[in-house]
């Protein structure tokens, strides 16, 4: 065992869940206990929504920690610690944007009480797929009028338009937002400054921890500032190089279970 860690984080899709979006249960839970009397704290820390990642963990919701939405929404044990809301500007100039390639930038707007598809602007299919992400999904008129507060955008492009898109938010939105994608198409914007490391830095000072006794695992862009600030940060196998470059090891994938086997290793 190696009693110095404090503090474990892990990515949802790509690191902690397998393909099929399954993980070992009572294998994680053995492993759970074990970390619990080494006196260490499990985060899920994702671009995902809070009331999502809660339901992957039934029976464990409140003793767990969450930095969700890229580190604008962080709870420790049920406990709300820290929420990082747009501005409503910001949301108006993300949004205008955005209408200007209806055809090709679909949203999901993330707030607080719940996330978001404003109607007309994305078909019936697409809200029932991001359904999978987002257990609290509802439809709005007007993306600018939802009346929460607003947390990210989560921008859905094509494939191949990746690159464009995000050169585009961060070239048009400079100041305003920061995109930050995992690929395949999903773009985040999240406020500057505002990240996974960030929610993890946040729960680390209230515990009066160091990085140093930090332990993260990640697979996408999104996960490079947490990896970098952890004391061993983990690239999954299945991980692109620039993820696993920022990273001090490489574990075995997700599908092949990578994140509770290099745990097994940690807390033997």
């Amino acid at each position: 065992m190696t009693p110095d860690i404090r503090l474990v984080a892990v990515d949802i899709d790509g690191t902690f869940m397998r393909s099929n979006y399954t993980y070992d249960v009572p294998r994680f839970e053995r492993l759970l206990a074990r970390m619990r009397e080494a006196g260490c704290n499990f985060v899920v820390a994702s671009g995902n929504q809070y009331w999502q990642l809660r339901d992957h963990f039934p029976g464990h919701e409140d003793e767990l920690c969450f930095v969700a939405e890229n580190g604008a929404y962080v709870t420790d044990r049920g406990e709300l610690v820290y929420v990082c809301s747009m501005p409503e500007e910001t949301v108006s100039a993300v949004v205008d944007l955005c209408r200007d390639y209806a055809d090709e930038v679909w949203n999901v707007l993330c707030g607080m009480e719940g996330a978001y598809c404003e109607r007309g602007a994305v078909t019936e299919e697409f809200f029932t797929e991001m359904r999978r992400y987002c257990h609290r999904l509802s439809w709005v008129d007007d993306f600018k009028a939802t009346g929460d507060q607003i947390l990210k955008f989560a921008a859905n492009v094509p494939d191949e338009r990746t690159d464009f898109f995000y050169d585009l938010f961060r070239r048009e939105l400079d100041g305003l937002v920061e995109p930050t994608t995992s690929g395949h198409g999903a773009i985040d914007l999240i406020t500057p400054g505002c990240h996974k490391a960030s929610g993890l830095a946040r729960l680390a000072e209230r515990w009066g921890i160091s990085p140093e006794q930090c332990v993260a695992f990640g697979d996408g862009g999104n996960d490079v500032e947490m990896l970098r600030f952890c004391g061993i940060g983990y690239a999954m196998d299945n991980a692109p190089d620039d993820v696993k470059a920022a990273a001090d090891r490489v574990c075995p994938s997700n599908d092949e279970d990578g994140v509770l086997v290099a745990l097994d290793e940690l807390f033997a």
